[in-house]
């Protein structure tokens, strides 16, 4: 049964996580910023099953996700769209890391890993810039 101490606790963990995915985004150059028109960053607790259907590995391997269409990719059809999304998964991150430094870094390696596929990097471009 979840009391009411409980409860607060995981949401002081929700808020907590989420000022570190603000951090990160805080810290992208401005270079970076400017080029994230019609893209929106969001914190999930868990992966839906429609997320990880595609996905190879465990879902508690997913950290974060890009849904959307990459800047290479876009030409002048590119209007009237629903914006991109950045999501980072919490449950996994949390799971995977016990410790705050560790966790504040592995959100940084995400959003910069989920940011690289919205620019239109490939997994194999991602892992040579030290962000698989």
């Amino acid at each position: 049964m979840r009391t009411r101490a409980s409860g607060l606790a995981e949401k002081a963990r929700r808020a907590r996580f989420r000022k570190l995915v603000e951090r990160a985004v805080r810290g992208l150059p401005n270079t970076i910023h400017s080029q994230l028109d019609n893209v929106e960053i969001v914190v999930e607790d868990e992966p839906a099953p429609d997320q990880i259907e595609s996905r190879v590995g465990d879902a508690d391997e997913l950290f974060g996700l890009y849904e959307g269409t990459p800047l290479s990719q876009r030409d002048g059809s590119y209007t009237m769209v629903v914006p991109d999304r950045i999501v980072v998964f919490r449950g996994p991150l949390e799971r995977a890391f016990s410790d705050p430094n560790e966790i504040a870094e592995e959100v940084r390696i995400t959003v910069l890993h989920e940011l690289a596929h919205h620019f239109g990097f490939d997994e194999d471009r991602i892992a040579d810039l030290g962000l698989a």
